[in-house]
């Protein structure tokens, strides 16, 4: 899962020349990360996956108020993605 999806106004790229929508993924599973003192040391982790899974990484951003992401449309196309919370011993297996 070393493929890092980011963030363009064409869509999601693993930098590899195609762009994705949000009806193409599906986030498998997300983690959460929170400062052990300061509130805005917070991070989320997206485990993203093509809806045809051939192609399975993530995308990071800072957790709340302090996002990576002015108002530049990545909040809106996450939301879009579809859901699934799988079991995490089936994202890792062989």
């Amino acid at each position: 899962m070393d493929n890092s999806f980011e963030w363009t106004p064409q869509g999601f790229t693993t930098g590899k020349g195609d762009f994705y929508q949000p009806a193409d993924l599906k986030i498998i599973k997300t983690y959460r990360f929170e400062g052990m003192s300061n509130p805005d040391d917070s991070s989320i982790l997206y485990i993203v996956e093509t809806k045809d899974g051939r192609l399975r990484g993530y995308s990071i951003d800072s957790y709340g108020a302090q996002s990576n992401h002015d108002d530049d449309g990545y909040d809106n196309f996450i939301r879009q993605i579809e859901m699934e919370d799988r079991d995490e011993q089936l994202l890792f297996s062989l």
